[in-house]
């Protein structure tokens, strides 16, 4: 009934994880908010998939605007809260280091709702480990997605450039080609003077 009982607990906060894609202007900030307790946990895992350097920066605060993580110019991270008091704990990320390219992040918000310290059965800590782990690959996951995307548009890039070149390098041969049968025909030609 106990194992029911968790399995319950944790479904009814499945709005704990969330996964978001978000694009960040240029010069701006875009910034979220979560109500936690004290001893909830909250982890902001976040990569930047386009724009710019891919990097960005990335701050988070508990609820006196305290700074509990901050991380400048990054193109991926990992920060973790515990809540030391009740409140809307803040999370940013900020585009104003740059004033031309936007970005785009992926970022997911996971948290664990604090049980109290009482024994634990091992088939209980068996099911926090497991959804931890769950966790984790679902994070690697999207980490791998937004890389592969990166990857995709890079390569395509290249590809367009490598097309473009091929195309001008082949222009500028025929019409040095051009020129040279137009140049030598004039060596060969007679001029008369009547």
């Amino acid at each position: 009934m106990r194992l029911v009982a968790l399995f319950l607990l944790v479904a009814s906060h499945a709005w704990l994880a969330h996964a978001y894609m978000i694009e960040v202007q240029a010069a701006k900030k875009e910034c979220f908010f979560e109500d936690l307790h004290v001893n909830d946990k909250m982890t902001v895992t976040y990569q930047v998939g386009g724009g710019g350097h891919l990097d960005i920066d990335f701050w988070l605060a508990d609820p006196k605007g305290v700074a509990v993580a901050k991380h400048l110019k990054q193109s991926t991270g990992t920060a973790t809260a515990t809540a030391t008091t009740d409140g809307r704990y803040e999370y940013c990320f900020s585009n104003e280091m740059s004033t031309i390219a936007d970005k785009m992040v992926s970022f997911n918000v996971h948290g664990v709702i604090y049980m109290s310290d009482a024994p634990v059965a091992p088939l209980e800590r068996e099911i926090r480990d497991l959804a931890s782990g769950l966790q984790s690959v679902k994070d690697e996951q999207e980490y791998i997605v937004v890389r592969e995307k990166t990857h995709r548009n890079t390569a395509e890039s290249t590809n367009d450039r490598v097309k473009w070149w091929s195309i001008i390098q082949a222009v500028v041969v025929f019409a040095v080609v051009g020129w040279q049968v137009y140049f030598i025909q004039s060596f060969f030609e007679v001029k008369r003077v009547i």
